[in-house]
């Protein structure tokens, strides 16, 4: 069974609420913790496109698509 529209959108709404009320730090931390989260399901998503790639060379690509989007970030 999958979740109604309406449910979807009431946890969203409880999530921005909580995040409102959190303090400064702790924005600060889960930003952080966010981040991470979103580099380990790239590098799953890498090790998923190049199953022969070794530790150090999914970092590598990893450094890449980071530079890159902050690229894209930058430009006009």
């Amino acid at each position: 069974m999958q979740p109604s529209k309406e449910l979807i959108d009431a946890l969203y709404r409880e999530r921005v609420l909580r995040a409102r009320e959190m303090p400064a730090e702790e924005k600060l931390l889960a930003g952080a913790d966010l981040f991470e989260w979103a580099c380990e399901i790239t590098k799953a998503g890498i090790r998923s496109q190049y199953p022969d790639a070794d530790e150090g060379q999914v970092q590598a690509i990893l450094a890449q698509r980071l530079a890159l989007q902050q690229r894209l970030r930058e430009s006009p």
